[in-house]
């Protein structure tokens, strides 16, 4: 049985004078471990969709379960990051990663090990008596990333996290988050305008259609680049082909 589950997921957006709708009739399902890109125009309701998937926003119609338990609202069993890091800038990066454990009435002792050496693992040893402001992006991202992790969400939903980061930190960022994902077995959507970077991250591309967004086509990675790092597989010879598939259909998209 699948893992996350939408079920006609349609939304509108409504203002004194209009209603404009943004999502309509989205089914989808994602099985636990996947990791699953959402590709499409801008305004096509991607970010609208992780939303509502996280609790955020309630559907006009439609319904959201993990695990078929139905998500109402926000929960600890979804993680969300964000483009920002959006790091306490008051707060050291050990106040900030644990955060998270503290508002879910979590801060033990255990929890916050497990969060320490986290931070280990993403090259962070030395900075937990640090303030954001004298990290860089790259490494503020890492330390959201962990933040992210501490409360052991079930899936994990990326709003163009590596968008603001130059091209260098972003393709190391890439490998260090699909390997992190994959070591502790997590679900994760990742919103993205970066054809390559869904490529290379992904087991599934989902790609919208321009307002109201729709789900337009389904690409399924191909084992050899799954089998892959993303650094690596931007290299294999089909991630090439499949990249100029994908420009091409959103190509169409747009046009229409």
């Amino acid at each position: 049985m699948s893992f996350l589950n939408l079920k006609h997921i349609h939304h509108v957006y409504f203002t004194e004078d209009s209603a404009t709708v943004a999502l309509e009739d989205i089914e989808l399902s994602i099985n636990e471990g996947e990791f699953v890109s959402f590709l499409g125009p801008s305004g096509c309701g991607k970010t609208t969709l992780l939303s509502i998937i996280a609790g955020l926003i309630k559907p006009v119609e439609g319904t959201v379960t993990i695990s078929d338990q139905l998500i109402t609202k926000p929960d600890s069993a979804i993680g969300y990051m964000l483009q920002q890091d959006y790091l306490f800038p008051w707060k050291t990066i050990e106040e900030n990663v644990t955060l998270g454990l503290k508002i879910i009435d979590q801060n033990t002792k255990e929890n916050r090990d497990n969060t320490i050496a986290l931070l280990k693992e993403m090259g962070l040893e030395n900075v937990g008596n640090q303030y954001p402001n004298q990290l860089s992006g790259g490494m503020r991202q890492r330390a959201a990333l962990v933040r992210t992790l501490a409360t052991n969400p079930k899936i994990l939903l990326l709003d163009e996290p590596f968008s603001a980061l130059d091209y260098q930190t972003k393709l190391k960022l890439e490998d260090l988050v699909v390997e992190t994902l994959k070591e502790y077995k997590k679900t994760a959507i990742l919103v993205t305008h970066d054809i390559g970077e869904a490529i290379a991250m992904s087991d599934r591309v989902i790609v919208f259609s321009a307002r109201p967004g729709r789900i337009n086509r389904t690409y399924l990675i191909p084992k050899e680049l799954r089998e892959l790092t993303p650094f690596h597989a931007r290299q294999h010879p089909l991630f090439s082909t499949l990249f100029q598939q994908i420009w091409k259909e959103l190509d169409q998209i747009e046009a229409k």
